[in-house]
């Protein structure tokens, strides 16, 4: 998959593609299904299949300050495209001009100008240009005096009811309800990021662990996670980790600590990826090391059940 960060002057194999159009903050299974609606059209008129998102996230744009909510990296999100058979990634710049945008402007100078598609699939709930004045069905009428079509997706559930949203995916998140998280994303929810230097404190009593900063991402429930994380070789390990603040030192900001079973490499400075596939418990305060490594034990022990 190609992936393209600008809407100008692009060469015409860049251009004309069949598009979904969206943040797709997790690429769960409601954006798979705007995604697979574009594959439709891309089918039908001999089109490449893109996507068209933005970076950063709009959210972040406009409210600087808000707290972290993101739920995947763009390289997460490039790969979970690209297992979708997505052949182009238009990964815009949201910045002052994309902002000041109106809905008219953004079709016609992005869309239809630069990146010349022939057909846009989008939420029903999508809105775009300054002041979020343009909706899906503005769209269409703009597509139909611009040359492009559009198709609206209407809002996806499954059939028991399971809201397929990134509001429902924080929410389950928020409740440490790993499955539930899975289920709407389609795949464990996973954290990535570079191995930074900790207090070494469980190399001390023998649990080495993998410390990542949780950066932008959303903060799930704190707690103990049985894990499984990918190494930039390729390699799965199963692993047990404390995401948090650990109140018995008062961490400043949450980490990510990874203690992968039966592995002892040096991963500093490598890029990891752990997926959290279920939640074991909150976090605790002990009353020394010696309480603190008997739970941990007991915690590696459930979190290997958990994953066998």
């Amino acid at each position: 998959m190609e992936i393209v960060t600008d809407w100008r002057d692009l060469p015409e194999r860049l251009r004309g593609a069949a598009v979904a159009i969206g943040a797709f903050d997790g690429v769960h299974r409601g954006h798979q299904a705007v995604i697979g609606r574009a594959r439709a059209a891309a089918d039908r008129l001999g089109a490449p299949l893109a996507v068209v998102s933005f970076d950063p996230h709009p959210r972040r744009w406009f409210q600087p300050e808000a707290a972290p909510f993101r739920l995947m990296t763009p390289g997460q999100m490039a790969r979970a495209l690209d297992a979708l058979g997505v052949e182009t990634l238009y990964l815009l710049p949201f910045d002052a001009d994309m902002a000041a945008m109106s809905d008219e402007a953004f079709a016609r100078e992005v869309l239809s100008d630069g990146l010349g598609i022939a057909h846009a699939a989008v939420g029903f709930d999508f809105t775009y240009g300054m002041g979020r004045t343009g909706s899906a069905e503005g769209l269409r009428r703009q597509g139909e005096t611009m040359g492009f079509g559009v198709t609206v997706v209407d809002r996806v559930d499954d059939g028991d009811g399971l809201k397929l949203s990134s509001s429902g995916v924080r929410e389950a998140l928020k409740a440490g309800d790993m499955p539930r998280a899975a289920a709407i994303l389609g795949r464990p929810f996973a954290i990535e990021g570079q191995v930074v230097h900790g207090d070494k404190r469980g190399r001390t009593i023998g649990i080495p662990t993998a410390n990542i900063r949780m950066g932008d991402y959303m903060r799930p429930a704190y707690g103990v996670y049985a894990t499984r994380t990918r190494l930039p070789d390729g390699r799965v390990i199963d692993g047990v980790a404390n995401l948090g603040v650990r109140p018995m030192y008062e961490l400043d900001q949450p980490l990510l600590e990874v203690w992968l079973f039966d592995f002892d490499e040096d991963l500093y400075g490598q890029t990891l990826e752990t997926e959290l596939v279920a939640f074991l418990r909150g976090e605790m305060t002990f009353d020394g090391l010696d309480a603190l490594k008997v739970q941990i034990r007991a915690d590696a022990d459930a979190a290997r059940a958990a994953l066998s």
